[in-house]
């Protein structure tokens, strides 16, 4: 997150995390920002991306009391999660449906009567659409890559190429729909999709019929083993697979025609999917194919890496920022790909353009610097490796170690400078907001119905509770027993855990004070990791000889 020089003191946020603080939709979110005159102006960020200072937003939540009201999507959501569970896109798929007249199975009773008040004031594709940004940020938080995030599907659209108005975009693991509907956003551009979940196949399809999109097509089913478009050549392509899968099939399917660059090992099944989406594209077709990182260089892809570059297909690799993924902070790639036109099926008068965007702010710009880009002759990548990382690529060609390092060290100590400005100013307490007075506790207050669980951290259900107040104290040591995940997540566990018992004045006084310290720790990791970032400039500067000490 970079802070507008112009802008006032503080942490920037986003829409979505707006919406998070909130409790509402990012549709929601947007809503305000047309409707309402007196919303904070945009201090930061990019245009489709803009960013707001935290204590502005927070001061226009507080006026208008959206903080702490419990919109009517919130309801539905929360009803859904009580329903179906993890099912949720089971829930879904029953929502669309009943918004489309479909016969198939319906949600229960109290879902389907808090669906038919909602549609009283919205329509059914802005209802499912806010269904679907809730599924995706909640997937998000919870580290799955169950779908593609917003961030992978800004990526994907920024980089496709543009379609005539009578293309054929196909997604052979397109999920609920969210990266082929963005793709192919333009009506009569011809949509097909193939997903093996069949709820999240029906979902994907009643979203496009409910916004009069005749012309998508998804089918339910295993792409790899039962191919439901198999004479399907597309004008683009574009995928994020299912990673890390080694059962995709391979001993069954070891003869077929669509490995034509090689059979992927075991290991391998993003190169299965990359050659299977490449089989379906025409010639001058092109394919986008979301990558983790490691397929770049492991060894046994190098193959089918070296036969990519030898016959031209690749045409450029995009390391974009990490963050981008939904469930872990590594980076990702985008391998575009093109089906040369010539009956030789190669074409090798050219380069491989590599783009190297990981140091960028994932909800930024994706247009690279001059610095981010070099054309790399295809003779430099056919070595023993054949790495496709961008960044092995481009770190000695441009990259200006004596600017970047004045650069950072200035950014360092402005953010440590603003640090002590976000604390909150405390002084000595008589012990009555502590948790050895009087407290409730949070299974009481969650069965009164003042507490509701909307993510990994409890939210206010009531106008008698603050939010902040109860995730403050929740956060304190004497409640909070944190658990790290493989990923570096924290959940907080709240079984048993206590709050005092305040009028909502004082909560909110309390709840201010604990909101700045939030900010306080939130600036405290940027700090960290430009400390990084800082350190590791300097000794590669030192190391490669574009810095030196002075005498």
């Amino acid at each position: 997150m970079t802070d507008n020089a112009a802008s006032p003191v503080g942490p920037l946020v986003t829409g979505s995390e707006i919406a998070r603080l909130a409790g509402v939709t990012r549709a929601a979110v947007s809503n305000w920002r047309r409707r309402y005159d007196d919303f904070p102006e945009p201090a930061g960020g990019a245009s489709n991306s803009p960013l707001y200072v935290l204590a502005e937003v927070q001061a226009w939540l507080d006026r208008q009391r959206k903080g702490q009201e419990v919109s009517p999507e919130v309801e539905l959501w929360q009803t859904m999660r009580a329903a179906y569970g993890e099912q949720m896109v089971t829930g879904l798929a029953e929502v669309a449906g009943m918004l489309a007249g479909e016969r198939g199975p319906r949600p229960p009773d109290d879902v389907a009567v808090r669906v038919q008040e909602l549609v009283r004031t919205e329509t059914p594709v802005a209802l499912v659409n806010g269904l679907a940004e809730r599924f995706i940020e909640s997937a998000r938080r919870a580290g799955s890559d169950q779908v593609t995030s917003e961030r992978v599907v800004r990526a994907v659209r920024h980089f496709a190429p543009p379609l005539p108005a009578d293309a054929t975009v196909f997604d052979p693991a397109c999920g609920i729909g969210g990266l082929l509907l963005a793709v192919a956003s333009e009506t009569g551009v011809r949509c097909r999709g193939q997903e093996i979940d069949a709820d999240s196949a029906r979902f994907a399809r009643l979203r496009a019929e409910l916004a009069g999109r005749s012309d998508v097509r998804v089918v339910a089913g295993d792409s790899l083993r039962t191919d439901g478009w198999q004479d399907l050549r597309a004008d683009l392509v574009v995928c994020d697979p299912p990673g890390g899968v080694t059962e995709w099939g391979r001993e069954e399917l070891l003869l077929d025609s669509r490995w034509e660059l090689g059979i992927p090992s075991k290991a391998e099944g993003e190169l299965a999917w990359l050659q299977h989406a490449y089989a379906h594209t025409k010639p001058g077709g092109q394919v986008l194919m979301v990558m983790p990182a490691s397929v770049a260089y492991r060894k046994a892809g190098r193959r089918i890496r070296a036969e990519l570059v030898r016959r031209g297909i690749l045409r450029q690799v995009v390391a974009l920022p990490p963050g981008t993924a939904s469930s872990h902070a590594m980076p990702v790639h985008l391998w575009c790909l093109r089906r040369p036109g010539n009956a030789e099926g190669t074409d090798t008068d050219h380069t491989v353009r590599m783009v190297d965007l990981t140091e960028n702010n994932p909800d930024g710009g994706l247009e690279p610097r001059p610095d981010q880009v070099a054309d790399v002759s295809l003779i430099e990548l056919l070595d023993d490796i054949v790495d496709l990382t961008p960044g092995s690529h481009l770190r000695v060609r441009h990259r200006d170690y004596p600017g970047e390092y004045v650069s950072l060290r200035k950014e360092l100590e402005e953010r440590i400078r603003r640090l002590a400005a976000l604390l909150p100013d405390l002084e000595p307490g008589d012990g009555s907001g502590s948790l050895n007075g009087v407290t409730a506790s949070i299974a009481d207050l969650a069965r009164a119905g003042l507490v509701a669980y909307d993510g990994p951290e409890p939210v206010s259900a009531s106008e008698q509770l603050d939010t902040d107040f109860l995730r403050g104290f929740l956060r304190s040591s004497v409640n909070a027993r944190r658990s790290t995940s493989a990923s570096g997540t924290f959940r907080l566990d709240t079984r048993g855990a206590r709050i005092p018992r305040m009028g909502i004045d004082e909560q909110r006084r309390y709840g201010s004070a604990f909101r700045a310290l939030s900010a306080f720790e939130e600036g405290m990791r940027e700090v960290d990791e430009l400390s990084r970032r800082l350190a590791e400039v300097a000794r590669d500067g030192l190391a490669t000889g574009a810095l030196a000490p002075e005498e």
